[in-house]
C-alpha cells in the first residue's frame, strides 16, 4: 500500500489539519503516517485552547522512520509555526524525498488579503524554500501574492474582468517558474464575479496546460475545507490521478459538505460534517 506522511497539527476540535486529511487519504486507499507537528485541544480560531508544541520532537519521528528503514509515496506539509519548524520538514525532505515522491506544500500565511498573526519575514523565506521543493503548492490567492511580492489588493480589483483568471495565472507562472520543472501551482478559493454571480473556483498551473474549476459561491468560511482540499490532492497524485480529474473530485466531495453546513448554519470553527460524503472519494 502507498503511504502519506502527513506533516501538521492535531487539533481536538475544529476537524481540520491531521484529523481532516487522515480519514480522506485512508478513504482513497492510501495509508496515512502522520507526523504531529503539535497537538492542541481545539483549532486557534476557538476562543481558548491548549496547544502542545512538537518542534522539539520532530527529528524523532525522522530519525526513527529513517532507522526503520521506511519510504514515502508523498509527503504533505501544511500549517508551520515557525521558521524551526520549516527547518524540520527540510530535515524530513532531505531524508525522505526523492524524484518520485510526491511533495505537497500547502504554504500557509494567509486569507482574504490578511496574514497570519504568526507571519513572519522567515516563515516567508522558509514557504518559498518549501515551494521551490515541492512537487505540488496549493496557495490561496494572498499566499500567492506574497510568495510572488504581487500587490493583493490591486489584483482582486479585477474580480469582476473576463480576464481575471489570466491574471492569476500570469502570477502563477511566476511561482511555478521556481519550483521543479514537473511542479504544479494550484491557486484555490479564487472568488470570481460572472454575470451577477458569484463563483469560487481553483487555478492549476501545470508544465503543460492551465486548469480552472468553479462551483457557485457559498458566503461562509468552514474550518478544514483547505486541509480537506489538499489531502485529497496530494492522494490523487500518488494513486496517479490526473490534475484535472483530482481538482473535480475534491470540489465534488466539498461542495455538498459545504452547502450542507451552511444551511444548518453550523458554527464555522467546527468545520464540515465531511465524514458522511467521504464515499464519494472511493474510485
Amino acid at each position: 500500500m502507498k503511504k502519506i506522511a502527513l506533516i501538521n497539527d492535531l487539533s481536538g476540535f475544529g476537524k481540520c489539519s491531521l484529523t481532516a486529511a487522515i480519514p480522506v487519504v485512508s478513504v482513497m486507499g492510501l495509508q496515512a503516517v502522520p507526523f504531529p507537528t503539535a497537538v492542541l485541544s481545539a483549532q486557534t480560531g476557538f476562543s481558548t485552547f491548549y496547544c502542545d508544541d512538537f518542534t522539539d520532537r520532530m527529528d524523532f519521528f525522522t530519525d526513527n522512520w529513517k532507522e526503520m528503514d521506511e519510504h514515502f509515496d508523498g509527503i504533505h506539509s501544511g500549517f508551520l509555526a515557525s521558521a524551526e519548524q520549516l527547518a524540520k520538514v527540510n530535515h524530513f525532505l532531505d531524508t525522505f524525498q526523492t524524484d518520485d515522491t510526491i511533495y505537497l506544500a500547502d504554504p500557509v500565511m494567509g486569507d482574504n488579503g490578511e496574514r497570519i498573526k504568526l507571519f513572519t519575514g522567515k516563515l516567508l523565506y522558509g514557504m518559498k524554500a518549501l515551494c521551490a521543493r515541492a512537487s505540488i503548492c496549493t496557495p490561496n490567492l494572498t499566499e500567492l501574492c506574497l510568495l510572488t511580492g504581487t500587490d493583493y489588493g490591486l489584483l482582486v480589483q479585477h474580480q469582476k474582468s473576463f480576464d481575471y483568471t489570466e491574471r492569476i495565472a500570469d502570477v502563477a507562472y511566476k511561482l511555478r517558474n521556481t519550483m521543479p520543472k514537473n511542479g504544479i501551482v494550484l491557486v484555490t478559493g479564487i472568488i470570481r464575479c460572472r454575470e451577477n454571480m458569484k463563483f469560487m473556483g481553483n487555478l492549476a498551473v501545470t508544465p503543460t496546460e492551465c486548469i480552472y474549476l468553479e462551483k457557485p459561491y457559498i458566503p461562509v468560511s468552514f474550518s478544514g475545507t483547505g486541509d480537506l482540499f489538499a489531502a485529497i490532492m496530494c492522494s490523487g497524485l500518488v494513486k496517479g490521478m490526473s490534475v484535472h480529474d483530482t481538482m473535480a473530485l475534491a470540489a465534488d466531495f466539498l461542495q455538498p459538505a459545504i452547502e450542507e453546513a451552511a444551511r444548518e448554519q453550523i458554527d464555522s470553527r467546527h468545520g464540515i460534517h465531511f465524514e458522511k460524503y467521504l464515499s464519494l472519494l472511493i474510485k
